[in-house]
């Protein structure tokens, strides 16, 4: 049963008393939150406010327990962003109750969708590719070395808590085989501090509007090794594939567009690495995204989870060091699929 500083339909109004004024009468209407969050929308004449609340247990099968102050993070990653990449690539932050783990901000254009259901759905837009790579290359360069928010964002606490452990670890100790290289991974990826990383760039989070995008979701951000953001994209581009075969080379343009205009924008000092740790990510992420804590839910038959898992170890096991030698491997273990789909 909800408190009273519990976020709902009925308390966000309240919430927004004495904090914005807002004409005509208010509706509410409880959006999508994911795993971790509690999230509304209010909407009120032309207004339309977006009230986020994090929650100490995420709502997945096994216990998940994360640190509330996350949000906290969130609400400082806005402004701090803000204020370095073009405007209109996140949400504007209106106001921050910490006592309650909550903020509201503002709402993206009416009409937005997020990419995830337009992939599903078999659209496959360059445009949107190029954005959502474009505006992580424009992070990563706009961040880069930046003294203020290797300060402010050093904390990694949320980070582990939601993606380290619930997907590297996790998966380390069901393959046991892999585990020792797994945790050579991470204390070289944490090692990395270079630039601001969002920790959650998937197309469930880039929101996708007849203007551009706008990216949300910035709880496990922090200060660290950006190449993780990139993979964690490709990994949702190429896992669709594995649940849309017959889509599978538009999937893999999309994966080849984004990447290529992230790598456009990085500074010098990343080239020589950034590829091949985005591929080593790439790796353990899919094989998170099938054995780890929060499974992809459109990977819903075992054979698919198979399959998945199969390539995933392959190249966990020998990583290659471009993201091409990648996109040709999820080529051979999606044959089978495409010839099923094909009958």
């Amino acid at each position: 049963m909800a408190g009273p500083d519990d976020l709902d339909e009925r308390s966000a109004l309240r919430f927004l008393e004495g904090r914005l004024a807002l004409e005509g009468k208010p509706s509410a209407r409880a959006l999508a939150g994911g795993v971790s969050n509690t999230v509304v929308l209010v909407e009120s004449g032309g207004e339309r406010v977006v009230l986020k609340q994090s929650l100490p247990r995420l709502r997945v099968r096994d216990e998940w327990l994360a640190d509330r102050s996350r949000i906290l993070r969130e609400w400082d990653v806005l402004r701090l962003l803000r204020r370095r990449v073009p405007a209109g690539r996140f949400p504007e932050p209106l106001f921050l109750d910490p006592d309650r783990f909550l903020f509201a901000m503002r709402a993206a254009p009416p009409g937005s969708a997020d990419w995830k259901t337009r992939l599903l759905a078999g659209e496959c837009d360059a445009g949107t590719a190029r954005l959502a790579g474009a505006t992580l290359g424009l992070v990563i360069r706009d961040t880069w070395a930046d003294a203020e928010c290797r300060e402010r964002l050093a904390d990694r606490t949320a980070f582990d808590q939601l993606r380290t452990d619930p997907y590297y670890r996790t998966v380390a100790a069901l393959h046991p085989g892999c585990a020792a290289g797994v945790e050579r991974w991470i204390a070289e990826s944490a090692a990395r501090r270079v630039a601001v990383v969002h920790g959650d760039w998937s197309p469930k989070n880039l929101l996708v509007h007849a203007g551009g995008i706008v990216a949300i979701d910035f709880e496990c951000a922090h200060f660290g090794d950006p190449s993780y953001d990139a993979a964690f994209l490709l990994n949702h581009l190429i896992l669709k594939a594995f649940r849309r075969p017959e889509l599978a080379g538009g999937y893999f343009r999309l994966a080849r567009t984004a990447f290529a205009w992230t790598l456009g924008l990085l500074p010098l000092p990343a080239l020589g690495w950034f590829e091949s740790a985005s591929v080593r990510h790439l790796a353990l992420l899919m094989l998170a995204r099938v054995d780890g804590k929060s499974p992809a839910e459109y990977l819903d038959s075992q054979v698919l989870r198979e399959h998945a898992r199969r390539l995933a170890l392959r190249l966990v096991r020998e990583p290659p060091a471009r993201l091409e030698g990648a996109l040709g491997a999820a080529r051979e273990a999606l044959r089978p699929l495409r010839e099923e789909s094909r009958r």
